[in-house]
């Protein structure tokens, strides 16, 4: 998304995410703007994606929970941190040895603990290395950090944004209409583990009791 920066433009949109509230009663429904401003309510999201564009960290972005659940807690009225433990942020560096990917790991750390922001940074390059020592399942090689989305548990989730010259970029597949409903959705595929899945959906539903959670396919 190219979106034109500026108060006339945020407020519009929080107008309309205002509104879209009103509207999941008789059906959800979640555009790219109003999605994008549910986020960027969460100072920690806009703080991070700041720093990966400053920093320019190849095919980098905020991606997942800390943002869906950011917009869960202001569909909610939660305070917008409620629930988020980290900051999931994804990237590709051809270079996968783990003292590369270590590097950028505290380099993240450094620049964001003073704000008290706790970042997970993994280089998608080379998740194939480890994933199936850790989760014994397969995970085949990965050839940029969108992929590494489109292969998350939860279909809601599947959703990243960063920054660019002139807005913001944000990357859903599948849209945004299961994060306005509050639904979590199974993602099948290869990596997927219902057990995995259920564990997750459990622990979300705790905080947020109004998620509608959908049963995995275990046939």
């Amino acid at each position: 998304m190219n979106s034109t920066s500026g108060a006339a433009w945020f407020e519009t949109a929080l107008a309309r995410l205002l509104t879209m509230r009103v509207d999941i009663c008789g059906g959800a429904f979640m555009n790219e703007d109003q999605f994008l401003t549910a986020a960027l309510q969460n100072p920690a999201n806009a703080i991070i994606i700041d720093e990966l564009f400053q920093l320019a960290l190849p095919d980098s972005w905020l991606v997942s929970g800390c943002l869906v659940q950011t917009a869960w807690n202001v569909l909610t009225g939660r305070a917008v941190d409620y629930g988020i433990n980290d900051y999931d942020v994804f990237y590709f560096d051809p270079d996968t040895s783990w003292e590369a990917e270590d590097r950028i790991i505290r380099m993240l750390a450094e620049r964001l603990a003073g704000r008290g922001i706790a970042v997970e940074a993994r280089n998608q390059a080379r998740v194939h290395l480890w994933y199936g020592d850790k989760h014994g399942l397969p995970y085949a090689e990965l050839h940029c950090s969108t992929e590494g989305i489109d292969r998350f548990l939860t279909r809601n989730t599947q959703i990243g944004l960063r920054r660019t010259s002139d807005g913001y970029e944000v990357y859903a597949p599948h849209g945004f209409d299961d994060v306005a409903a509050m639904i979590v959705r199974p993602n099948p595929g290869p990596n997927f583990s219902a057990a995995n899945y259920a564990a997750k959906a459990e622990r979300w539903k705790k905080l947020w009791p109004e998620i509608a959670v959908l049963q995995a396919d275990t046939s």
